[in-house]
């Protein structure tokens, strides 16, 4: 926490107002849609979180697998349009993201952001390929095209590409700090060890960055505003901002 205030200022992660988050499988049901996919051992897929920065500091690692993947959202709009211009154009239009059951006051369940955005000079992405397929339990959100669910595919497809991502295996004390608007991070599945004591845990700050890059307005409807050093995180009825020790 002290290094991130360093880069702006820490960010509410869920709607409990956690500022300090613990990355640990809660045992809960990863089929449940109102369950956030870094509180199980499941694979997360590529995505964004909803700040500037997010870091994390591992603390221990499981029993097998839990890795760190990374790769350029730049470099996967290079390759769409280089390979199929076509579907790199349906990216820039709104698609429905399941926010989790964490809606904000006068929001709707689910936010309405391109996957790729020009402002100002910048190429920003914001991205979780399973939200997106979840938001559409929703009767009222967007329905995705086949067109559209092709360029999902072929993103998803060249972000799981080996020659263009990495990764990483944390040891305890690692901190990795990816910004969000030009990175996706994933993590693969982990079986944990069975001793509590042992399990995998990482801490997490999102970052509201000081000397942040412009974004469109249409951010504020996940950011809840575009103010440099201001924006990002998870505000809803009744949260309040803390620092929990432990994993809840």
């Amino acid at each position: 926490y002290g290094l991130g205030s360093h880069l702006g200022s820490a960010r509410s992660q869920n709607g409990k107002g956690h500022v300090l988050g613990h990355v640990k499988d809660l045992g809960l049901d990863v089929h449940d849609p109102n369950v956030r996919i870094y509180q199980t051992s499941e694979r997360q897929t590529y995505h964004t979180d909803s700040c500037d920065i997010v870091s994390l500091l591992c603390l221990k690692t499981a029993k097998s697998g839990g890795l760190s993947a990374l790769v350029s959202s730049t470099t996967i709009f290079n390759e769409m349009r280089r390979r199929r211009p076509d579907l790199l154009e349906l990216l820039f239009q709104p698609v429905a993201t399941d926010q989790r059951g964490e809606v904000p006051a006068g929001q709707k369940p689910w936010f309405e952001i391109p996957v790729f955005n020009w402002h100002e000079g910048h190429l920003s992405a914001i991205y979780q390929r399973q939200y997106i397929d979840s938001a559409q339990r929703f009767p009222e959100a967007p329905r995705l095209s086949a067109q559209q669910v092709e360029a999902l595919d072929l993103f998803d497809a060249l972000a799981n590409d080996p020659a263009l991502n990495i990764f990483i295996g944390f040891q305890p004390g690692d901190v990795q700090l990816v910004h969000n608007h030009t990175m996706l991070h994933d993590r693969t599945s982990f079986v944990d060890w069975p001793e509590p004591g042992r399990r995998r845990h990482l801490l997490r700050l999102w970052l509201a960055a000081d000397h942040a890059r412009p974004l469109p307005e249409v951010f504020a409807q996940r950011y809840g505003s575009v103010t440099i050093g201001d924006r990002g995180g998870i505000i809803v009825r009744g949260t309040r901002l803390q620092a929990p020790l432990e994993a809840v």
